[in-house]
């Protein structure tokens, strides 16, 4: 091998090199994993309400059986569209306002679960019904005559009756 061929391999080698090398430093290949890892966690909550909108319209009975998709009520409602992405809650929205970790009404984020007082059986700050908080100031619940709906959060109503919200993804 001449030193001219040589020189053209060890060249073409070292270009290749630094070509790999900058795209690695300018946070190509590498910083792709830890993107991917960051919208997987964000986009959880979007996919529990994406989901959860499938079911629009579904008719609301209180006291639904968890076993069917065919009616809900809030908490069936919630147990189902949660479960399929991993997270086992328990049957009452009373029993779903102690699981997780506690979030304040300005730190809400897509999937977390928004729980009111409201209706016959509320007296005030206990839990009576459950939605989930789909961002932009929307709740996706299921109550009374529209079924599965989605409602305004900062509603006279809604915000009146607001007393907590969990995280649980």
């Amino acid at each position: 091998m001449n030193r001219h061929t040589l020189f053209q391999k060890v060249l073409t080698i070292g270009i290749a090199s630094t070509i790999g090398f900058g795209t690695l430093l300018a946070g190509g290949a590498e910083a792709a994993p830890v993107q991917q890892a960051e919208s997987t966690a964000v986009s959880k909550g979007t996919q529990v309400v994406n989901y959860g909108k499938k079911f629009m319209g579904t008719p609301y009975k209180f006291g639904a059986s968890t076993s069917t998709t065919r009616v809900f009520d809030c908490s069936s409602f919630m147990k189902h569209i949660f479960k399929k992405y991993g997270v086992t809650l328990p049957r009452t929205s009373a029993q779903q306002s102690k699981v997780g970790v506690a979030v304040s009404k300005s730190n809400l984020k897509a999937g977390d679960l928004v729980f009111f007082s409201s209706g016959s059986r509320s007296t005030g700050k206990n839990v009576t019904h459950v939605a989930v908080y789909m961002g932009n100031g929307k709740i996706l619940h299921t109550y009374g005559k529209p079924g599965v709906t989605v409602s305004n959060l900062n509603s006279s109503f809604w915000k009146k009756a607001y007393v907590k919200a969990r995280r649980v993804l």
